[in-house]
């Protein structure tokens, strides 16, 4: 017995080796003596409990380093079980620019992981930031400048949001910021049908687009596009104005939820050779549909991400391995 054995190690070993330039067909590698995954993984995703020592038992972290699209990627998730209530979802917005690292730290010894957050610019965040019921702290860009018909115009996007209620329950929408100040909210069940090629359409109302309703949402982070909603993926770009790289690889992060309220959050190491060069918009989307997203939004990428687990980085930054500074972020705290 102890023969076969050692002769069945030595094929698997083997057989990890010869196929480590192809994709996987193997399933997510499960450590002995780990918990049952709460999520259903494709191939090559690997559970980490090194970094979640000390954390509650409804949140998991897995890490992939395999091939992915055709290439190689490395790339970090979080998992957690909103129903369960354990794990506060805290954006976090900063007068002046800090890293990911620095949210986290910041935050105290409560803290579980920090995610780098929506977008910003000039020392200031252009993404929603809203937290514990609280006023607005940062709004989803109102308005855009783009060029049509030989001037530049203002057109009005309603961007993507992931929030959650006071239970912790999550939501993904299509929002904008109703009137002068920030803290009326409106959702849309499809976004405001804007592209480059036609005139701007009018600014968002309660009445338009159609079918808007108030968004009470307890916190909630900006960003865009939204990469999946009720279960199709939906990358409405062209109607957010939103251009980041959208088709090329690109270090991407990522928040989503599944149909039984698992939250996910996501990083992809990205502009790291033919390592984790990174993925484009719909091959991260196709990704955490294939976890069993229903619904995703994108956050900043390339350089702005980061991922901080447990006080561990667990991708490599795109800025040539340094950390960039951001506005905003999203941090995990234990209840």
């Amino acid at each position: 017995m102890k023969k076969i054995w050692i002769l069945c190690s030595v094929v698997i070993l083997f057989a990890c080796t010869k196929n480590s330039n192809t994709p996987s067909t193997n399933p997510p590698v499960i450590v002995p003596g780990a918990p049952t995954p709460l999520l259903n993984l494709p191939a090559g995703w690997r559970m980490n409990t090194t970094v979640t020592s000390g954390f509650p038992a409804s949140a998991q972290v897995f890490t992939f380093d395999s091939i992915y699209a055709g290439r190689g990627m490395k790339a970090a998730l979080l998992v957690y079980d909103a129903r369960v209530n354990a794990i506060e979802f805290k954006p976090v917005l900063s007068s002046t620019a800090k890293t990911t690292t620095a949210f986290f730290t910041d935050e105290g010894s409560n803290t579980l992981a920090a995610i780098n957050g929506g977008f910003f610019g000039s020392g200031q965040s252009f993404s929603l930031v809203k937290y514990n019921g609280q006023p607005v702290a940062s709004a989803n860009i109102k308005s855009v400048t783009r060029g049509f018909g030989g001037s530049n115009l203002p057109y009005f996007p309603t961007r993507a949001a992931f929030g959650v209620t006071a239970t912790g329950l999550p939501q993904a929408e299509w929002i904008y910021h109703v009137g002068a100040g920030n803290d009326n909210i409106f959702r849309y069940p499809n976004p405001s049908p804007n592209t480059t090629a036609a005139a701007p359409q009018p600014v968002p109302t309660e009445t338009f687009p159609a079918n808007g309703s108030a968004w009470n949402i307890h916190s909630a982070i900006g960003g865009s596009p939204m990469l999946i909603k009720d279960g199709t993926i939906r990358i409405t770009d062209t109607e957010e104005l939103i251009s980041i790289n959208n088709a090329t690889s690109r270090p991407r992060s990522a928040l989503g939820y599944t149909a039984n309220n698992l939250i996910v959050l996501l990083a992809i190491e990205g502009d790291n050779g033919t390592i984790s060069p990174g993925v484009n918009l719909q091959e991260l989307a196709t990704l955490l549909q294939s976890m069993g997203c229903t619904n995703a939004v994108n956050l900043d990428g390339g350089g702005s991400t980061s991922f901080i687990v447990g006080g561990t980085r667990m991708v490599r930054p795109g800025d040539a391995g340094v950390e960039r500074t951001v506005m905003s972020a999203v941090v995990l705290k234990r209840r």
